[in-house]
């Protein structure tokens, strides 16, 4: 029974992931993000997923200052 659980929860928070990453990615400061930094060649072959990691990753460090 506790498998079934944890495995409804992460079925969860992957559904709330997407819905996070979704909305990030439409907003304007990711949107602002991405066009400083389209000449990295590096940002050009990630998915949209690992774009919105490297921009929250990248948005916290700039607040932890």
């Amino acid at each position: 029974m506790a498998m079934s659980t944890i495995s409804s929860g992460l079925g969860k928070d992957q559904e709330i992931w997407n819905s996070l990453k979704q909305a990030i990615a439409k907003s304007s400061g990711f949107e602002q993000w991405q066009q400083e930094k389209k000449s990295e060649e590096k940002l050009t072959a990630l998915n949209i997923d690992e774009r919105v990691r490297d921009y929250l990753r990248s948005t916290l460090e700039t607040l932890a200052y």
